[in-house]
């Protein structure tokens, strides 16, 4: 009996708990804390937290093969998973603001410049150039995008980019002020923007349409991405298929939300994410992020000028992709310099231009790289 209980004890998992995999569950319970208490992006950080402790619970082994997260993960490893949510991001997008200011695709274009620079940074660090250019991706600020990349150059850092990525997206409103504030003069800051012009349904229904061909045509490697987001788009804007736009904006978004937040939370076990590279990456990550932004307002202010003033820089930074946090920011630190000032559509034209951007960066990444 006794040699029983004995035996019991020994296959718990408190009896084979390490002292790394104590600190992955600490490490799960601030990111519950992020999405609980202080309601950063919790459709993210909630599902990648919970999987992040399963993952560094002992002998629960659910991502061994025949466990239920391993196969939930092939959504990811597959490359399945990041496209299906970009269709339910085009379902639920307006691109009419980039449509009625196609110039603002520029400042989208600016604020991938992060990007690159944390690509070559990542290199001088002694990271390969198919693992420095999914770190640099995270500058983009767009989660499935560095979810998608890194599973086809580095999986075995899909844990540490995932969680970077989806941090710094939930940590929009804290990263983003300071730097906008920073690199703007309260004037311009304060400039009021005139009211874009309509934009017709015809447009709308062509825009999806004529990106896809141009942008595929030019960059195949980005075709998933690309072809998912526009055919959500035109799904949207076409009027005629209103069941199967709700369900890309809702359940289906929903559903692979759950899993891919479960599945790569659950990649970050004790081994592979307690290193140094992983804080190499964290780190290159917050530059990738804060350089993006910086360089989104840096063009803002130069249209600025150029405009005579009629554009406000604050809405450089919404050329991050983070859709449409982002576009909110710029919002309210606007608002905040000029009560009367409502900028929320005109960033939103440079955010959605962002996601387009870092699709096409990641593109261009994995064809020079893969």
């Amino acid at each position: 009996m006794i040699e029983s209980l004995l035996k019991f004890g020994a296959e718990t998992g408190f009896a084979n708990l390490t002292f790394k995999e104590f600190v992955m569950i600490i490490i799960a319970c601030v990111l519950f804390y992020l999405a609980i208490k202080k309601k950063y992006e919790p459709l993210l950080l909630l599902p990648i937290g919970f999987g992040v402790l399963l993952a560094n619970l002992p002998l629960a082994d659910l991502m061994e093969p025949g466990g239920l997260l391993y196969w939930l993960y092939q959504g990811v490893k597959l490359g399945i998973y990041p496209p299906l949510i970009f269709m339910g991001v085009g379902a639920m997008t307006d691109f009419g603001p980039l449509i009625a200011n196609p110039k603002s695709v520029l400042l989208g274009a600016a604020a991938q410049f992060g990007i690159y620079v944390t690509f070559i940074g990542a290199i001088l660090l002694g990271f390969t150039l198919q693992e420095a250019g999914s770190i640099g991706i995270i500058g983009g600020a767009d989660g499935p995008t560095a979810i998608f990349l890194a599973t086809k150059l580095a999986p075995h850092l899909l844990g540490p980019i995932a969680i970077a990525a989806y941090s710094y997206m939930a940590l929009v409103p804290i990263i983003q002020p300071p730097i906008m504030r920073a690199l703007t003069t309260k004037k311009e800051r304060q400039v009021k923007m005139e009211q874009l012009r309509p934009v017709s349904k015809l447009e709308k229904i062509i825009f999806p349409i004529i990106v896809t061909v141009l942008t595929i045509l030019l960059l195949p490697s980005a075709a998933a991405l690309i072809g998912a987001l526009m055919f959500g788009n035109l799904m949207r804007e076409s009027g005629v298929v209103d069941r199967l736009t709700k369900t890309a904006q809702n359940e289906l978004t929903n559903i692979v939300t759950i899993f891919l937040g479960l599945t790569v939370g659950a990649t970050a076990n004790a081994e592979s994410f307690l290193s140094l590279s992983t804080i190499k990456i964290i780190v290159l990550g917050l530059i990738a992020f804060s350089i993006g932004t910086a360089t989104g307002t840096l063009f803002g202010k130069l249209m600025h000028k150029l405009s005579g003033g009629k554009v406000n820089p604050l809405i450089g930074a919404a050329g991050v992709s983070a859709v449409p946090m982002a576009a909110r920011v710029a919002q309210k630190v606007g608002k905040e310099e000029n009560p009367s000032n409502f900028l929320l559509m005109h960033a939103m034209g440079p955010n959605v231009a962002g996601v387009l951007g870092s699709a096409i960066a990641a593109g261009t990444l994995l064809s020079l790289l893969g």
